[in-house]
């Protein structure tokens, strides 16, 4: 491993009051436009005259693009300075906002849902920028505004889409990702300053990116495309196999390369793999669960007999109390870390998650059980997101920050296409007979959606449990006697001395 340069000392970093609102906003603003057309995936698919089937590209090219580009984006900044890619990540969402509010095309949209996935590139980036650049006292409170502002932003874009559409057309939604994105730029230019860490003897790793970018495309197409190809068509388990394939030589690859693009090593660490598996689990009761009850609120009642009738607005509504349980998660999820460790949080976070999906299994007949179970299911995400980077960065050496972080951001949008996928495959899968030509799924398929989100979010708060402690030598290490990572939260944002 590299000997990268050292952060600048507590003195000479800059006050978190000017740096961490811009990485917030940038990490806002990806939030919002990716989560923001979702709601409205029917009403692009008759606006643009394509299939429901079609229209869904619309979310697995902005998935599959954010899956790429982010890994990649984080390791760059480890190479060549987290501010540059930074302002190419928040780029490309502009460009894409830009492509999207100016035309009328189906394949353009496409292509400029593509380019607003480098907004993914955010998160690992913000995080070693905080790392980097903050006094150590407010790193842990950082990456957790940060992390949580993932979920916050997922909430808000619910909203605010539900929002516009009640007085602007669908093009008012990317205008909003474009004024959000500008901002963003503008914010991160002036504000953040040039990376004190920089592992300029690090080299490209042209192959395995290549490969990584193979198996990622593979296997989100294949989750994204199933249901409407069908789970058992040639084509998607063609995906599925090749994916398999193409990812086991990326494994070979990384292992055996001089300087890799993600260090397997690094990668296999338990603080590392366990947090990763949390990652991809939440993810998946994440999305998943924000795809079911946006479902669930818009079911026309008279004919269900179930459901609220809902516009998007209203749905989206009943959706902000995750985001305002986010936002509170931050400052909670940082005292927890700081005071017990990041275990605490991650294992609250599952299980929090998992209660409220039980609670909708059992209750869901009035608007107030969706309000409530919104707000705890948001405080869950936005603590379990906040303890991951801190496990992450306690694991690994700073000028590793940006892939490992990516890596995780990379399997939580796994998980949630995976999460989107299965939850649409158990509604369509369970649907009543109607007089008229509309399919509905019974309340028994939403039922069973809620209790597969919340055993994937339960599983999720206990696997921190398989981290026994973090390796002697890296930046974190556990003391006996102490809760996993206590007394030594501090330590989150230094590098490690050593490679393991």
């Amino acid at each position: 491993m590299s000997e990268a340069p050292q952060p600048a000392t507590t003195a000479h970093r800059p006050s978190s009051a000017r740096v961490l609102p811009a990485l917030v906003l940038a990490m806002l603003a990806f939030s919002v436009v990716q989560t923001a057309v979702v709601p409205i995936l029917p009403s692009l698919a008759e606006e643009l005259d394509v299939s429901g089937s079609s229209v869904t590209w619309l979310m697995t090219a902005n998935l599959l693009s954010a899956a790429v580009l982010t890994p990649m984006l984080g390791r760059f900044g480890d190479l060549r300075g987290r501010k540059p890619m930074l302002l190419v990540a928040l780029g490309g969402l502009v460009a894409g906002s830009a492509i999207a509010v100016s035309t009328h095309s189906f394949t353009w949209l496409v292509i400029a849902r593509v380019l607003q996935g480098a907004g993914g590139g955010v998160l690992p980036l913000a995080i070693s920028i905080v790392r980097d650049e903050l006094p150590k006292a407010k790193v842990t409170g950082g990456v957790a505004a940060i992390s949580a502002s993932m979920g916050v932003g997922s909430g808000l874009g619910l909203v605010v889409t539900g929002v516009l559409l009640e007085h602007w057309s669908y093009k008012s939604i990317f205008w909003m990702g474009l004024g959000f994105g500008l901002l963003a730029v503008l914010l991160v230019a002036l504000r953040v300053p040039t990376d004190p860490v920089v592992d300029k003897a690090g080299g490209a790793d042209p192959l395995g990116a290549v490969t990584l970018a193979g198996w990622l495309s593979a296997l989100l197409v294949a989750v994204s495309q199933g249901n409407a190809w069908g789970w058992t068509s040639n084509r998607t388990l063609g995906l599925f196999a090749v994916a398999a394939v193409i990812a086991l030589v990326w494994v070979v690859i990384e292992a055996r390369v001089a300087h890799p693009l993600v260090d397997m090593k690094m990668m296999a660490r338990p603080a590392v793999a366990f947090t990763n598996l949390s990652g991809l689990l939440m993810g998946f009761g994440m999305y998943g669960s924000f795809m079911v009850i946006s479902n669930f609120a818009q079911t026309p009642e008279k004919l269900a007999h179930y459901g609220f009738t809902a516009t998007v607005l209203h749905a989206g509504v009943m959706l902000l109390p995750s985001a305002l349980g986010s936002m509170a998660a931050a400052p909670i999820g940082a005292l927890l870390i700081a005071r017990r460790g990041p275990r605490l949080p991650l294992v609250l976070g599952g299980v929090l998650g998992g209660a409220s999906m039980v609670y909708l299994a059992v209750r869901h007949g009035a608007e107030i059980d969706f309000y409530l179970a919104s707000a705890v299911f948001g405080l869950g995400v936005g603590l379990a997101y906040a303890a991951m980077p801190a496990y992450i960065n306690g694991a690994v050496p700073a000028e590793q920050s940006g892939i490992a972080n990516g890596m995780n951001a990379v399997l939580r949008t796994v998980g949630g296409a995976i999460g989107t996928a299965v939850m649409a495959a158990i509604l369509t899968g369970d649907t009543m007979k109607l007089p008229i030509p509309v399919s509905l799924p019974t309340l028994t398929a939403y039922e069973h959606a809620y209790w597969t989100a919340a055993a994937m979010c339960l599983v999720a708060g206990l696997v921190p449990f398989g981290i026994r402690r973090i390796k002697a030598g890296t930046a974190e290490t556990t003391t006996p006697g102490t809760p996993d990572g206590a007394g030594t939260a501090a330590a989150v944002g230094e590098p490690a001395t050593t490679g393991a």
